[in-house]
């Protein structure tokens, strides 16, 4: 098993978080894992994404010209990453906020309201934690619930650990989705 895997949003989606996560959640497993942030300009508001190859053998390359799978948060980012994408690869966007729908049909694209569920869930900068639940219940392959819920402690910086509790709940909302 390997997967490329790229996060993608808006500055401040917690793009960069995500990926993390579930490196750190899939180091737990003994996997293999890289994470390459790009933060840039993109910080300004623009496509924010970070790079995630996880895998059960040793990676060769972190670099990922052709994702596997792609968590898109926003319009922008599903314009730059789903012509990037392997065909029969995954795409996961937040049709909060995307309101057209993937062109590729030789691709699985799953639409979750990421933004609305967070937003229930009590804030809405946990979207991303909606969409990361459902890709590990997509893919279990790379890291189980168990271990992407006790990386949250690990990968949120100390100023915002107070909201490791929601973050915890919005990745089992998003687990329990599809």
């Amino acid at each position: 098993m390997t997967e490329k895997i790229i996060f993608a949003g808006f500055g401040g989606q917690g793009v960069i978080l995500s990926g993390k996560l579930i490196c750190v959640a899939a180091l737990r497993e003994n996997k293999y894992v890289t994470h390459i942030p790009s933060y840039g300009a993109e910080m300004r508001g623009g496509t924010a994404n970070c790079s995630v190859v996880i895998s059960e053998d040793p990676i060769g390359s972190p670099l990922i010209p052709n994702p596997t799978i792609c968590v898109v948060m926003n319009k922008p980012s599903l314009l730059k990453f789903e012509p990037k994408l392997v065909p029969g690869g995954l795409l996961i966007y937040n049709s909060s906020l995307i309101e057209i729908k993937p062109e590729r049909k030789d691709i699985t694209a799953v639409p979750v309201a990421a933004n609305d569920l967070a937003l229930e869930m009590g804030n809405v900068k946990a979207a991303n934690m909606i969409t990361l639940g459902l890709l590990i219940k997509l893919k279990p392959d790379l890291a189980s619930l168990d271990s992407a819920l006790e990386a949250v402690s690990d990968v949120v910086s100390s100023r915002n650990q107070a909201l490791n509790e929601l973050n915890r709940l919005c990745i089992k909302k998003g687990f329990q989705l599809n």
